[in-house]
């Protein structure tokens, strides 16, 4: 998988970004930060990619197992106010719909926490190499 981001022309802050030549959306930084906030920032792609991982999970898993899911509603709210101290918390709201028993929506629950990007902010060693290109 290849993504490129690429400064969007101006002065601003706005930038593109392209997932395998499939996918495009943009960046931005708020207002606070100097940025014109016409996009999400880099920090609400990624609790995003959290909600939306949990979501997918979810339903692939209720599809698989036959639990009649149907739909999951996920708000993700962050408080990174200890971030400079190395603390960044996410709180999940999870509201599952469909005619589910007890046991059922416990199951579901216990599996949200097993999605794959969950995992990666969790538990994953991350190695990151940043390197010049010539221009």
């Amino acid at each position: 998988m290849s993504i490129t981001v690429t400064t969007e022309p101006g002065d601003g802050f706005r930038h593109r970004i392209d997932i395998d030549g499939r996918h495009s959306f943009h960046t931005d930084l708020l207002e606070a930060l100097g940025g014109a906030d016409s996009a999400p920032s880099p920090h609400d792609y990624f609790d995003a990619a959290l909600g939306a991982c949990k979501a997918l999970t979810l339903k692939l898993y209720a599809q698989r197992k036959n639990i009649p899911l149907t739909g999951v509603n996920i708000e993700v709210k962050r408080d990174n106010s200890e971030e400079p101290t190395g603390k960044y918390s996410l709180r999940v709201k999870l509201t599952l719909l469909g005619n589910l028993t007890e046991a059922q929506r416990h199951d579901l629950d216990r599996v949200a926490d097993h999605c794959p990007v969950h995992k990666l902010m969790t538990s994953a060693v991350i190695d990151i190499e940043t390197y010049l290109a010539e221009a």
